[in-house]
């Protein structure tokens, strides 16, 4: 029986596989001289050279073509080429769906340089080349080491509604579900599927709150959707979200918890992601890019994050206004939300570390926030990443009852739908604490990825929903 190999498993034991014949199956990379194909299964990034044999059907060499899926029978040989250690010397092949080059010409597999927007239009093919399947291999790896993370800390994984009938923020637009015909007016909603009007969750946080204050530990890990129009390298209508929730947890804990999570993030991808990241830092090097990527992944490892209140920030931006003559487009006033632009100034130029930031003002945050005693601000924290920006938002939530009810009605939040919610503080309320990582962002920030577009296999964005 000749045993089967990916590429990868092939690669890692053929120094103990030397003469003996073995089974391997992919896409043809690249075919030169009628002798040598280049065959790749996406198990790696690493490339399989085959050695045909010379008593080969001449009929058979014409249907070798660069995209052509094949299944070979070999024995491994030592290389005497320096770029790999092993190549395999065909006895048998046969080609499972040889591939016209003149379509290949025209696709996204032709052996040259395309733009990201090229490969955008062809996502369909794009797993095929080299930067999107490390890009999709390291996202595996940083899903698996998110479940990993929080099963070793005693959270339970928890599936939270993608249909809801309110707007956890309290602010921008959702995607409405209805199976009636809008364009009839008057709307009678109680003649709809849910008898109500309902829309795609923005996020899961509310149910994994109820959870928490009952199985003590429990986290979210799935798509959220929002309907801003916001068309940015950083933004999908469409994405993906770990929200964990945890009863007995006050704000500084949290904020524990938040980096201690991240960094056991990025520890893990270097360490098993390596042969991917290496590519990427090298692709990103010959781009002119100036933080290298392995380089960049291990720094936010060497030092804590800087942490800092909303308020110390400002009189930060003051200062540093008075004494760099430094403009900012949106002028720093106390109790303004922070743009993009004080963010990256703050991470990149100032701090050049990640940042902390808490105890924001209440009239810019959600009503579920614990306020503070001043009566002014509540306990959110965001964290801020190099070139990212907020990359986590969180907060320990207001479990008292009568200051959470005043906190709905200031806000205008419709406690009627949220009487559940409202609820869980009349049944044994404790100090509970959450946040929300954006998990395509972090995918973006490990991969040095310039758009958010290129590490989802399927984007959704404004005007966008093809494939």
């Amino acid at each position: 029986m000749i045993r089967k190999y990916s590429i990868k498993e092939l690669l890692n034991k053929g120094k103990f596989l030397i003469d003996q014949k073995v089974l391997v199956e992919g896409w043809i990379r690249s075919f030169r001289y009628s002798i040598f194909i280049i065959l790749n299964d996406g198990s790696t990034i690493n490339n399989l050279q085959i050695i045909l044999s010379k008593k080969l059907d001449k009929k058979i060499i014409k249907k070798i073509t660069i995209g052509s899926s094949i299944r070979v029978i070999g024995i491994v040989k030592k290389s005497i080429g320096k770029k790999q250690y092993i190549e395999l010397k065909s006895l048998d092949i046969i080609i499972y769906e040889s591939v016209d080059p003149e379509i290949i010409q025209k696709s996204i597999l032709q052996p040259k340089k395309h733009s990201f927007e090229k490969l955008r239009e062809q996502a369909h093919l794009r797993f095929k080349t080299n930067i999107f399947s490390c890009v999709m291999r390291i996202r595996h790896h940083i899903a698996f080491c998110i479940h990993k993370y929080f099963h070793e800390h005693g959270f339970f994984y928890l599936h939270t509604p993608i249909i809801t009938t309110s707007n956890c923020e309290g602010v921008g637009r959702m995607f409405q579900i209805t199976t009636m015909n809008l364009k009839n007016q008057p709307i009678d909603y109680t003649k709809d599927f849910f008898k109500c009007k309902t829309y795609l969750s923005v996020s899961g946080q509310l149910e994994a709150e109820t959870a928490s204050l009952g199985l003590g530990k429990v986290y979210t890990f799935g798509p959220v959707f929002r309907a801003e129009n916001s068309n940015t390298s950083r933004h999908l209508s469409e994405f993906w979200m770990i929200e964990p929730e945890i009863a007995f947890y006050h704000l500084d804990e949290n904020i524990n918890l938040a980096e201690n999570f991240i960094k056991f993030v990025i520890k893990y991808i270097l360490e098993n992601s390596m042969e991917d990241l290496t590519f990427l830092d090298q692709r990103l090097e010959k781009c002119s890019k100036k933080n290298r990527l392995l380089e960049k992944l291990e720094l936010i490892l060497k030092f804590p994050f800087k942490r800092i209140s909303y308020t110390e920030v400002i009189k930060i931006f003051d200062q540093e206004e008075k004494k760099k003559n430094i403009k900012f487009l949106h002028p720093i006033v106390w109790g303004m939300d922070l743009q993009s632009e004080h963010e990256q100034y703050l991470v990149d130029k100032y701090f050049k570390t990640p940042v902390v930031i808490f105890d924001y003002p209440c009239n810019i945050k959600a009503f579920y926030m614990r306020m503070n005693n001043d009566g002014k601000t509540v306990r959110a924290m965001d964290i801020l990443f190099p070139e990212i920006g907020e990359i986590i938002g969180g907060s320990q939530r207001e479990e008292r009852y009568d200051i959470l009810l005043q906190r709905m009605k200031d806000t205008n939040t419709d406690k009627k739908k949220l009487w559940w919610y409202l609820d869980t503080r009349r049944f044994g309320s404790v100090p509970h604490s959450g946040f929300g990582l954006g998990f395509d962002r972090i995918v973006q920030f490990i991969t040095g990825m310039n758009n958010i577009r290129d590490v989802i296999p399927f984007p959704r964005t404004p005007n966008n929903a093809e494939f």
